[in-house]
């Protein structure tokens, strides 16, 4: 069953290239309002391709208002053999600066072996491998080697609210053995990468408050806190000159890593000076008893992601202004929950600032918890074999930097393992203008899926 699949998916390249770029025209922008109708477009799409693979497949409405996530499975369930959950979403970026696109970006364009569109990797290139592999196997013998679903969700560009709401209302008909979750990347085209580990995340603002208004610093300067300077002061003592967080407990939750795990990560092909290529950074930085790719997931992060105040006009105002501002970020790894974490910061700050100078917070969402998964599963093991098999390589275990907080709720919710395996490259240009997918990727990623879905019940 799964050499006839595989033979049909390269015999039917082009058709399921043409596919792709059809459903990647539909510019479904889930930030925009004026877009909303062709959100709703891509979702029926989706179904509507699904039903014509033989699938069922309907839209669940969102319950609180918001875009509605495609569901599909095979017609005839195998109650001897496990079920695969496979995730994905429609929804894509905002395509601005639209003036840098080569070309544009809802006209999927072909050229050196990508096709370039907003979409393209992320997410729908991607799951449409799924999609494919799906096809393969109904088209070539007619059935599947084990149970198949699918939720792909519009929402996931905005913060995906609606979907951890839909998972705990329909857990029966999402029941599985494994969830699949494609949307991230392979380390090279011949070269597949298994995440067993996503950082969470808390993000909040802070104000620094030193007076009712704006201020003359001529008359006032030197008699009254300048918010800026003391926001700033309180900021720089956030970290050491090394990178080391000094907030009181920040790490007291982290999870320490075994050798085993050390020598594993070691075999992920980034150096500093990948870092410094990919970034033109001046420097690498950070802690030094731990290696880029040990500070790029098993590490907690805390950023500065925005610092605002006074005049920033053209020419001089000789202000001394009341308020500063800032945006800060902590990525999270496991055993660190944000709404502690955020205590601490928020704890840390208040104890750094003088009485001259008035805190308030304002956190921005929940959080999420990071995420950390068995790399000994038999359903990681699964996707192992499939990814060697259809890379030529085996694949490298990572801990990835990002966080996709859904996969935390399949976890929680569904109580089953989830397999993260990427399809993409890392210079896909996602969320940049001239988004791009190679053909290999998409192929492969059809390929690989094929063969997880033989493997699962190897």
């Amino acid at each position: 069953m799964q050499n006839q699949a595989l033979t049909y998916a390269r015999d039917h390249r082009e058709q399921y290239l043409n596919d792709l770029c059809e459903y990647i025209a539909i510019p479904s922008i889930s930030a925009m309002p004026e877009h909303a109708a062709d959100v709703r477009r891509a979702g029926e799409w989706l179904r509507d391709h699904f039903i014509a693979l033989g699938l069922q497949s309907w839209l669940i409405e969102s319950p609180i208002g918001g875009n509605a996530a495609v569901y599909a499975e095979w017609k005839h369930p195998q109650p001897d053999k496990p079920t695969v959950l496979i995730y994905g979403h429609y929804d894509v970026q905002p395509a601005d600066p639209l003036d840098l696109w080569q070309s544009p970006p809802f006209s999927a364009s072909v050229r050196d072996g990508y096709i370039y569109a907003r979409g393209a990797d992320d997410n729908k290139g991607q799951h449409m491998s799924h999609v494919k592999a799906i096809e393969s196997y109904l088209k070539a013998s007619g059935s599947l080697p084990c149970n198949v679903k699918f939720i792909v969700e519009g929402e996931e560009e905005v913060g995906g609210e609606t979907l951890p709401l839909l998972i705990e209302s329909h857990q029966d008909l999402l029941a599985c053995d494994v969830v699949m979750v494609s949307d991230g990347g392979l380390l090279a085209l011949d070269q597949p990468s298994l995440e067993y580990g996503l950082r969470g995340l808390v993000y909040f603002e802070v104000e620094a408050r030193a007076a009712n208004r704006d201020m003359h610093s001529g008359i006032y300067g030197g008699n009254v806190q300048n918010p800026a300077m003391a926001l700033a002061q309180i900021l720089a003592q956030l970290k050491d000159n090394t990178g080391r967080i000094l907030v009181d407990g920040f790490y007291e939750d982290v999870r320490v890593m075994d050798a085993d795990e050390r020598a594993e990560l070691a075999r992920v092909p980034l150096t500093e000076a990948t870092i410094l290529s990919e970034t033109g950074a001046l420097k690498t930085f950070g802690e030094p008893e731990f290696t880029v790719v040990e500070r790029m997931g098993a590490r907690p992060t805390l950023e500065i992601n925005g610092l605002w105040s006074g005049y920033t006009g053209a020419g001089q105002k000789t202000v001394l202004p009341a308020i500063a501002n800032a945006k800060i970020s902590c990525r999270l790894v496991p055993n660190q929950d944000p709404a502690k974490i955020f205590a601490q910061v928020r704890d840390h700050m208040q104890r750094l600032a003088g009485p001259e100078i008035k805190l308030s917070f304002k956190t921005m969402g929940d959080g999420a918890f990071a995420t950390l998964i068995d790399r000994n599963s038999p359903q990681l093991r699964a996707a192992a074999r499939a990814a060697e098999a259809t890379y030529g390589n085996r694949p490298v275990y990572s801990l990835s930097g990002g966080s996709i907080p859904v996969v935390n709720e399949f976890k929680r919710i569904l109580n089953q393992p989830v397999v993260l395996l990427g399809f993409g490259l890392n210079n896909d240009n996602i969320h940049a203008p001239n988004e791009r997918y190679a053909l290999a990727c998409y192929e492969k990623g059809t390929e690989a899926s094929i063969r997880f879905l033989a493997e699962l019940v190897a």
